[in-house]
């Protein structure tokens, strides 16, 4: 039976999960864990290189390390990337660029020379791939942020697209059928080398895909299920409601 008090407890060889309590509790401990990261990464390779992901749990995350750790790190040292994105402006509401500044990343001292948009309307992945080489090689990201869909997707690694086959690439456009859109994501090569990845699953919605996802094999219907390494465990931080049938 899983812990449900914020301890880390191990799931299988290829993931950890923290399940921390209620939601609120859930968010203090992903941005006590984003921030805990930064610092590891700062102090050991000069820079805390983060993949940042949309939807509403991220926003909520990013607000709590805005409002409460502002003077935590220093960051000058923080590069900001984009896990995914649509095929919109920046200044779109769907934009998961614009949301994760207007939830108060844009109030943080980042260097603008150091916040890289994925430009999802011009479908270069190419463009962002060699981004990413350029600024970041040989070691990728120092934490990649993830949460994941009810269909069991995960950036915008949708089941049954062709991004999933992708084997070399670091970023890929994928055509999303069942919306009818074209998006950039990493891709699962990508993730996988990163230093760290974190899941964040909050809620009564996520209840029936995260024991899906976490029970399935590493190649299954759920693009999600594919994350994380013996080498790179991916750590799920879920609050209570998530984890309530694991």
């Amino acid at each position: 039976m899983l812990i449900k008090d914020g301890t880390l407890q191990t799931w299988d060889p290829r993931r950890n999960i923290i399940v921390a309590g209620e939601k609120s509790k859930a968010i203090a401990r992903a941005a006590e864990h984003w921030i805990h990261t930064a610092k590891r990464s700062i102090l050991q390779t000069g820079r805390f290189a983060v993949a940042l992901s949309g939807g509403s749990t991220p926003q909520a995350i990013y607000q709590e390390i805005a409002v409460n750790y502002a003077t935590a790190i220093d960051w000058s040292k923080v590069h900001l990337f984009w896990s995914d994105e649509r095929a919109v402006p920046s200044d779109h509401p769907r934009s998961n660029y614009h949301s994760a500044m207007e939830s108060g990343l844009k109030t943080l001292p980042i260097p603008l020379s150091q916040i890289h948009r994925m430009k999802g309307e011009d479908k270069d992945a190419a463009g962002y791939e060699d981004l990413i080489r350029r600024e970041l090689s040989p070691r990728l990201f120092d934490l990649v942020m993830l949460g994941v869909g009810e269909d069991g997707h995960t950036a915008s690694l949708f089941p049954r697209t062709t991004a999933l086959e992708e084997e070399l690439k670091l970023v890929t456009s994928n055509y999303i059928p069942d919306q009818n859109e074209w998006r950039l994501t990493l891709t699962i090569p990508c993730i996988n080398q990163s230093a760290q990845v974190a899941f964040y699953a909050f809620g009564e919605s996520k209840q029936a895909i995260v024991p899906l996802v976490l029970n399935a094999a590493i190649k299954s219907s759920f693009p999600a299920s594919a994350i994380g390494t013996p080498e790179k465990k991916a750590l799920w931080i879920l609050d209570v409601a998530a984890a309530h049938l694991l």
